[in-house]
């Protein structure tokens, strides 16, 4: 199965795609969208919108899954933070993906096995788990991480019903 991560904002939202067999994990593709800085919040929403789409387009995944918002201390960036994930969440139910929420604690559980590892550890689990990745900047490690937490959730759901069936 194809999955793809999504690690909403509006400066940059990273996305990655791995494919998932079981316990078996490939990496395909990961970036991040970035879009102008300078224009109107609804352009930049926009372009964030057209850009994403792109991707799905390119590497027809069947699960989206995302990161859930953090709410800052500032509440406008909270805003507009939430109104990117809005986006993202809007552009993979259009494209008619079944779409999956994680909250950051869980991605990183999943992950590296604490809820409070820090950025730096998430990125090295993710080039870990994922060799053939390389170097990928910290959206798009992120992104990786959502989309990660995602093929072990549904391989445990997997085996969980596997064993009730027996």
């Amino acid at each position: 199965m194809r999955l793809i991560g999504l690690d909403p904002g509006l400066t940059h939202t990273g996305w990655g795609v791995i494919d998932s067999a079981g316990d078996r994990l490939v990496f395909v593709a990961c970036g991040r969208v970035s879009p102008p800085g300078d224009g109107a919040l609804a352009d930049r929403l926009a372009a964030l919108y057209r850009t994403l789409g792109d991707v799905l387009a390119e590497h027809r995944p069947a699960v989206a899954a995302v990161e859930e918002t953090v709410v800052n201390t500032n509440a406008g960036s909270s805003l507009k933070l939430g109104q990117a994930r809005g986006v993202v969440l809007l552009v993979a139910a259009h494209a008619g993906l079944d779409v999956h929420e994680y909250a950051a604690r869980k991605v990183k559980r999943a992950v590296v096995g604490t809820g409070g590892a820090a950025k730096a550890q998430v990125a090295a689990m993710v080039r870990r788990l994922l060799p053939t990745a390389g170097e990928v900047k910290a959206d798009a490690a992120d992104a990786l991480a959502v989309a990660l937490c995602d093929a072990h959730h549904r391989a445990t759901a997997a085996r969980l019903a596997g064993a009730r069936g027996r």
